[in-house]
């Protein structure tokens, strides 16, 4: 290319790619904002799945009788189509699935109700129309409904990227838009895919991205932002989490080089050790005293971190997409490429791997001991570790992929999956139970 046009073109090609704009992160302090937190008491009950990754955020159900066995026909209880195209995993609250989605023409953000019992629609709320971002700014494999809602038993919430920016939305369960608040700016590389996370009256959102990414924590019933603190200018997609680790809560978030805890409460930043990657996905998972986290790109690395942020243990293999799942002493995960692991979870030592096959984006969810992965191409792998050895029990084809993470609730299983129709892809909501006498 002539030197006098590349020099000329740079500066665009810079501006197009949004390298050039940044967006200065304006913090909020909690004590600034002078937004009061409460605890909020909901009926577990009635939110058997009530946001990203189940009831704890890790991917472990609740001990129920779940099905092992199923295909196009079999143990299926219905099956009801999905408009447009997401990656929202569905979520369950009392005896209704919700989902996000995102119609291309003409552009819409929706938030969509299915009875439970049946899959009929219950009702469909568009939260935004227009102000998508442009086809060069989201992956190819992404979609412009990522994220999986969260619930409280009172409002949903969730957020799109839309206009440039981080938009949080709640919602009654009747589908009425409560409140709609922008967060921030937001510069897009591949998209956005968190999910929200709750914390007492509290939904907290991640936004890293290139252009000056953040954290903010919003009032669940009002969306003023109750704090917000910067996370430098660096692209990465993973899901933050809360958990009770070393005794006390712990927000906590993989990407940007680092895992890192922050006060749920106030945002205020505990520790940061580096570790994993600079671009994550996965969600961080624990236990009572330990951390787990894996990522990403281009570093691969997956560790386990002290409730205090030490490495205890470190091994350089990764799980970019897909997130950890921890059983008891057990840690699983199933690679990007479809190669499942086994580590000991306080050694970091193999204790098995085995090939399933396939290229995966979906996480494992773990019931009863038995663990359940979905492939690109709507493969569920269901499997167990009996006596440190790998045990396939079955594997189960429902459509034509599956980027989706599964939902539980009383012994069925609901899974959004892609569907193949000549040349056109539809998507579809199915529940699954175990019909078996």
């Amino acid at each position: 290319m002539n030197r006098v046009l590349l020099l000329t073109l740079t500066p665009l090609l810079l501006l197009s790619s949004g390298c050039g704009r940044k967006n200065p992160v304006e913090e909020i302090t909690a004590a600034r904002s002078n937004v009061k937190i409460v605890d909020v008491i909901s009926d577990k009950l009635m939110l058997p799945w009530p946001a990203w990754r189940g009831p704890q955020h890790d991917g472990v159900v609740p001990d129920q009788p779940l099905l092992t066995h199923w295909s196009e026909e079999q143990n299926v209880v219905w099956r009801t189509e999905v408009p447009g195209r997401g990656h929202s995993s569905p979520i369950v609250v009392a005896n209704t699935v919700y989902l996000a989605t995102a119609i291309q023409d003409p552009q819409k953000q929706q938030v969509l109700a299915f009875d439970g019992a049946t899959g009929k629609s219950k009702w469909t709320t568009d939260v935004h129309t227009g102000g998508f971002p442009s086809e060069r700014a989201v992956h190819h494999k992404a979609t412009h409904a990522n994220g999986t809602l969260a619930c409280d038993g009172v409002r949903l919430y969730t957020a799109f990227l839309n206009s440039d920016a981080i938009v949080a939305t709640a919602l009654d369960l009747d589908g009425n838009v409560v409140w709609q608040r922008e967060i921030g700016k937001f510069v897009s590389k591949f998209g956005y895919a968190p999910s929200p996370v709750l914390y007492k009256s509290l939904v907290i959102f991640a936004a890293d991205n290139m252009g000056g990414g953040y954290l903010a924590a919003v009032d669940g019933e009002s969306g003023e932002i109750a704090w917000r603190v910067a996370r430098g200018n660096i692209s990465s997609y993973s899901s933050p989490t809360v958990a009770n680790v070393g005794g006390r809560d712990q927000l906590l978030i993989s990407g940007c080089g680092a895992v890192t805890s922050f006060d749920p409460a106030s945002g205020e930043k505990r520790w940061s050790t580096p570790c994993t990657a600079e671009a994550t996905c996965g969600t961080v998972v624990t236990s009572a005293d330990r951390i787990f986290a894996s990522g990403g790109y281009p570093e691969k690395e997956t560790t386990c971190l002290s409730a205090n942020g030490e490495k205890i243990w470190s091994v350089r293999t990764k799980a970019y997409e897909p997130s950890l799942v921890l059983n008891d002493d057990r840690l699983f995960v199933v690679n990007d490429e479809g190669v499942a692991y086994c580590w000991d979870a306080d050694t970091g030592d193999v204790i098995w791997r085995e090939r399933l096959g396939g290229n995966f984006s979906a996480s494992p969810i773990v019931c009863n001991d038995v663990v359940y992965v979905s492939n690109l191409s709507g493969e569920t792998f269901v499997f167990e570790n009996e006596k440190d050895t790998f045990k396939l029990i079955s594997t189960n084809q429902l459509g034509d992929d599956a980027y989706a993470s599964p939902a539980v609730a009383e012994s069925q299983m609901f899974l959004r999956v892609g569907v193949d129709r000549g040349t056109k892809r539809h998507e579809q909501l199915v529940c699954l139970e175990s019909k078996d006498p």
